[in-house]
């Protein structure tokens, strides 16, 4: 029978630091994840074994975590192609409904009436979320959390996916814990809906980057450092509230067909100046990062890596040995900004996202 993990706000880790001692023993959702992830592993359900990486830090100020993983660009499955940013889900393509049950870990879903006995018809199934392994995986405990398959969503977010998304990240006690999206357009390989979800125990520098206020009541920053994006900053108690605040961003971009990157790690809270070391090391709320990007529809892939949501974030999984052993943060930035919009673009759409979210 498949284990369901279900939560309430009761379970959110509210005091996470980035420091490698004194952190707290795993969460649930950090055991169901970790245990379910290493006996799928021990039983051959991936495509290769992922064993512990070769990781370097690339000397510079971004503090680009490199990580040398061949099998998964030789053995995962080939992406499908996109042609839209709305394009509908389509049965007969690869799609989550198809996979090997053996792959699904167990299902979470939040306890929205607050402990009372519910019949299971009445349950509110928005909230139902399938967590599975990722085959091709691009680090320990790399999974898919898929909002309930039989409704066959296309690849584009929905309120409660983001919701639960950010609660994922807010359940862990890890600091390392991070989610992310890719939209089509933006690298995503399936087209049904999915976030990825997997560990990184190395700091990025998005979980401290400085930003400037755009509309501070909504916590909705723009990121000052490269690559320029949008963040939205919260702790546990307005989760749903951010929730709705991305999918305004994320609605936006989709109307105006702009694919686009997510990146959802715990975070330090928001500041336009430095902070003290004290400061920085807080992860008490949940760093909610959108890069609008331009469109890649069957473009040719980079060599080295692509440019998705680890990639933006500061986390770069390489192909082959040569490229992670002398690429260099010059060049990183280089492959990067080909995938960035103008800055012109980018101000232009900026002042149309304000604009779109104050009034809506």
């Amino acid at each position: 029978m498949l284990t369901q993990f279900v939560y309430s706000t009761q379970d959110f880790v509210r005091d996470v630091l980035q420091k490698r001692e004194n952190r707290p023993p795993p969460s649930k959702l950090d055991s169901l994840i970790r245990d379910g992830w290493t006996d799928r592993m021990d039983r051959g359900l991936f495509r290769y074994h992922l064993g512990d990486l070769e990781t370097r830090i690339l000397p510079g100020s971004n503090g680009y975590v490199a990580q040398l993983n061949v099998q998964r660009g030789i053995e995962r499955r080939k992406p499908q192609e996109i042609l839209s940013i709305q394009q509908e889900f389509n049965p007969s393509q690869f799609n989550f409904n198809k996979i090997n049950a053996e792959e699904i870990m167990f299902e979470i879903m939040k306890d929205t009436c607050g402990g009372r006995d519910v019949p299971d018809d009445q349950l509110p199934q928005t909230c139902r979320m399938v967590v599975l392994i990722n085959v091709s995986p691009l680090e320990f405990g790399h999974c898919l959390l898929v909002p309930d398959p039989s409704l066959c969503l296309p690849q584009i977010l929905t309120r409660a996916a983001v919701q639960v998304g950010i609660e994922s990240v807010l359940l862990s006690s890890s600091p390392g814990f991070r989610v992310g999206f890719n939209s089509l357009g933006a690298f995503a390989s399936v087209n049904h809906l999915h976030l990825h979800g997997y560990y990184l125990d190395h700091e990025l520098k998005i979980e401290s980057s400085l930003v400037k206020p755009l509309i501070p009541e909504k916590n909705f920053f723009r990121i000052q450092d490269f690559p320029v994006g949008f963040l939205l900053y919260t702790e546990s108690e307005e989760a749903e509230t951010a929730a709705r605040t991305i999918c305004g961003v994320t609605d936006f971009f989709v109307g105006e067909n702009i694919a686009h990157n997510l990146f959802l790690t715990r975070g330090c809270p928001p500041s336009g100046q430095m902070q003290t070391a004290k400061e920085r090391c807080l992860r008490k709320g949940v760093r909610i990062a959108i890069w609008p990007r331009t469109s890649c529809f069957g473009a040719k892939e980079e060599s080295a890596f692509n440019v998705a949501l680890c990639e933006l974030a500061g986390h770069l999984p390489f192909k082959n040995k040569k490229d992670f052993e002398c690429t260099t943060e010059r060049e990183v930035i280089s492959i990067v900004q080909k995938y960035l919009l103008p800055d012109d673009e980018l101000h232009k759409l900026e002042e149309e996202l304000v604009k779109h979210l104050l009034t809506h």
